[in-house]
């Protein structure tokens, strides 16, 4: 598959339909991407820069907000592209910060058909898409086929927790490849997941397509916490380092929380829940991890940990509906 240029001029960038970064002169390349089209006929574009080396080596793939809410990795994202500007490289970074277009716009993780027949999605489920399938599968099978899946040898995808949540700088690596757990340690987070992926997440398919990948989790959802998002770029240039990519020196590998368990408190009822926890602290089976209290704010329910681990997330926002998160551990 070759580039293919569009006449099209948005904003003095050029609009491609397709991408193969081995026929792009070296340099630094900002296009929009033709993804599909809308219920009125109109196109929808996504930003893609390309930054390709003077020099042979890998390509890499950085990807953020598939759900629309995570602000941080797209922040991160971002980042990572001033950061190349003028930067000597040996292979190509394709970053493509902004994924799901309809879910941002709606400040909602999901995305956004007006087929009457189709209710908000997570896009994170329905990779590598459909091109006979709802709106949503074919946006999907588009990006990949014609933008992801041909530019790659390792990709990183970013997010955040979901809205209402937090998370520390987490990250999930399927532990089974040696490259994807190596670029994990590489960003140096608080916590990795031994994650051996569900059907339709993109780290799962860049894996089964012979491309090692892995999701980080940069904070929490919609609001700015710039001290994770430039950990997040450090790590990222870190990897970038190994890979010889770029030429800079390879920070210590910080151990860190490497667990293959997952134990996630959820509400039994509806209230107002206070955390008794912060991120990343120690419990042990029994303690006391939150409490809830009714419209009235009379404690209704106490929640303790089911099992001895750390605290991977809990709760900002205070009002919960029954089944919602309240704590989630690692182990």
């Amino acid at each position: 598959m070759a580039t293919q240029f569009l006449d099209d001029v948005i904003q003095s960038h050029r609009v491609i339909h397709s991408l193969d970064v081995t026929d792009l002169a070296a340099g630094e390349h900002k296009f929009w991407f033709r993804i599909a089209t809308n219920a009125l006929s109109q196109w929808q574009y996504l930003p893609v820069l390309v930054f390709k080396g003077e020099q042979p080596g890998k390509k890499v793939m950085i990807t953020a907000g598939i759900h629309g809410d995570e602000y941080n990795g797209v922040l991160a994202a971002q980042q990572t592209a001033r950061s190349l500007i003028g930067q000597s490289l040996a292979g190509t970074v394709t970053i493509v910060p902004t994924v799901n277009l309809t879910g941002m716009l709606n400040h909602s993780r999901d995305f956004f058909s007006t087929d009457p027949d189709c209710s908000p999605a997570n896009l994170n489920r329905f990779f590598p898409g459909d091109a006979n399938g709802n709106e949503g599968q074919r946006y999907l099978h588009a990006l990949w086929h014609n933008l992801l899946q041909p530019n790659a040898d390792f990709a990183i995808d970013l997010h955040t927790q979901t809205s209402g949540t937090v998370y520390p700088l987490y990250v999930f690596a399927d532990f089974r490849l040696e490259s994807a757990l190596r670029m994990a340690r590489l960003i140096n987070p608080d916590a990795i997941l031994n994650d051996a992926g569900d059907p339709g997440v993109l780290e799962t398919v860049w894996n089964a397509n012979g491309i090692p990948s892995i999701t980080i989790e940069v904070g929490m959802g919609r609001y700015t916490e710039q001290e994770l998002i430039n950990r997040t770029v450090n790590g990222i240039k870190n990897i970038l380092n190994d890979e010889q990519i770029l030429s800079g020196k390879v920070d210590t590998i910080i151990p860190c929380i490497e667990g293959s368990d997952i134990v996630s408190i959820r509400a039994e009822l509806g209230g107002f829940v206070l955390p008794q926890v912060t991120m990343m602290d120690t419990v042990e089976e029994g303690d006391l991890v939150a409490i809830q209290y009714d419209s009235f704010g009379d404690e209704i329910h106490r929640y303790t940990a089911p099992t001895n681990g750390t605290v991977l997330s809990h709760n900002i926002e205070s009002i919960r509906a029954p089944g919602s998160l309240v704590v989630r551990l690692i182990k």
